[in-house]
């Protein structure tokens, strides 16, 4: 389906920012490691949808309520009978990663499967510290993709390493998973450079709250004591996903504007997207944030600058269309993790801005973005199923109209996208 986005005049409108995705997944997987839990308002994204599908195959029992506008998940760990011989996670990474390890502690066969743009994302360090840790598991190709076979073996503490130069989700997917062993594990990260590290720490804000204690010594140093009991999130609101708001954010900054976003905008629990407002800080935008809104009124004379996305490279879409509309030259840098996503968000975001008359330079690791004075409009863009590019085609459409094929992978994420673009007086199409 293609999205037609014609330039802004004006937007206006209030929006509830749609719950956090990565949040909403660490909710529901720790949930089923043990006790009962009761999780409130999650994401209704694909990938938070597999996660429930997923920890339904692990033997939670899942039941959702719904109160006037708020929904209460319940979930009991183990209480039904396992279904381990077969399991899809559908398009979600987080969920595939988590689940590996989860499935090692069973210790029976079990074929993993997923679709989409998770077909070909590279496994590789995680399934290779997996054998170290004595599981039986191999996965498609050099990379190790999926489909993944665990073919028995038994997960064992003791001293690991993984590397930490691609993805943070491997690191958590461990951490999740080694209180629940016997021996103590000493978990070490290795690689040269560290990334996305924030979502570490989100996960490690999940396990204490459901009761698990992980010792940190620095960034890359983990003490974790086996045989913990896992007693469930209780009442564990999510917070509002500040990536996500992180496109409404830019939609208002560069356009005339009154637009506030509604939410659970806490700062006790850590968001590695929350870098957007520091970001858009230093360019020029000037917001008002509370607890419970977010204020904008565009549009702002940005500067450009250099940024490092070391942390938050599912800004690196958001931030270059922000940089096309910025005064002088924008580098942003420590990128090289985001060419893993669902899409190379380097080589096939600058493909597709090549076609409206952006000068991007690439490199491996950043991208340098010049702005010009003018663009070309009515391309179609291709978000190369990615939903973080499609959601900044549609930003940048509002800028200078343009044609977007395959919206729906929005859904992804953030299914109530389009709807909420309409909201604030976006002239959207769809056919």
């Amino acid at each position: 389906m293609i999205l037609t986005v014609k330039s802004a005049f004006f937007l206006k409108g209030k929006i509830r920012l749609p719950a956090s995705k990565s949040y909403s997944i660490r909710a529901f997987m720790i949930a089923a490691c043990g006790g009962t839990s009761t999780i409130i308002d999650p994401s209704n994204c694909d990938d938070a949808k597999a996660a429930v599908r997923v920890i339904k195959s692990l033997g939670a029992q899942v039941k959702e309520v719904r109160k006037g506008l708020m929904s209460y998940w319940t979930i009991v760990a183990n209480k039904q009978r396992p279904q381990l011989s077969r399991i899809s996670v559908k398009e979600s990474g987080t969920v595939l990663r988590f689940l590996l390890p989860l499935l090692a502690l069973c210790g029976k066969n079990s074929l993993v499967i997923g679709e989409g743009t998770l077909r070909g994302r590279p496994n590789l360090f995680l399934t290779k510290t997996l054998r170290a840790m004595g599981v039986n598991i191999k996965g498609q190709g050099k990379d190790e993709s999926i489909p993944i076979h665990l073919k028995g073996g038994t997960l064992r503490g003791g001293n690991v390493t993984i590397d930490g130069s691609l993805s943070s989700q491997f690191v958590s997917a461990l951490l999740i998973a080694s209180p629940q062993l016997q021996q103590d594990t000493r978990l070490t990260l290795e690689g040269r450079r560290l990334v996305s590290t924030d979502y570490i720490t989100m996960t490690c804000q999940i396990l204490e709250q459901s009761g698990v204690k992980i010792g940190r010594r620095g960034i890359r140093n983990y003490q974790i004591k086996g045989k913990q009991e896992f007693k469930g999130l209780k009442n564990f609101a999510v917070p509002s996903d500040y990536g996500l708001a992180a496109f409404l954010m830019a939609a208002a900054v560069l356009n005339n504007s009154e637009v506030t976003l509604n939410g659970n905008l806490r700062d006790d629990l850590v968001q590695a997207d929350g870098h957007i407002f520091s970001f858009l800080d230093r360019m020029g935008a000037n917001l008002y944030k509370t607890s419970k809104s977010i204020q904008v009124k565009g549009p702002f004379e940005l500067a450009g600058g250099d940024f490092s996305l070391k942390d938050c490279p599912d800004l690196v879409p958001i931030m270059t269309v922000l940089a096309l509309f910025a005064r002088g030259r924008t580098r942003l840098y420590n990128i090289g993790h985001a060419r893993v996503k669902e899409s190379d968000r380097i080589t096939d975001l600058r493909t597709e801005l090549l076609k409206v008359g952006a000068k991007i330079t690439e490199k491996k690791d950043e991208l340098i973005i010049e702005p010009r004075d003018e663009y070309k409009n009515d391309c179609l863009l291709d978000p190369h199923k990615d939903h973080r590019l499609a959601m900044a085609f549609a930003v940048l459409g509002l800028k200078i109209g343009v044609r977007i094929s395959d919206i729906e992978c929005t859904n992804k994420s953030y299914p109530d996208f389009v709807r909420h673009f309409k909201m604030i007086r976006a002239v959207v199409r769809k056919r």
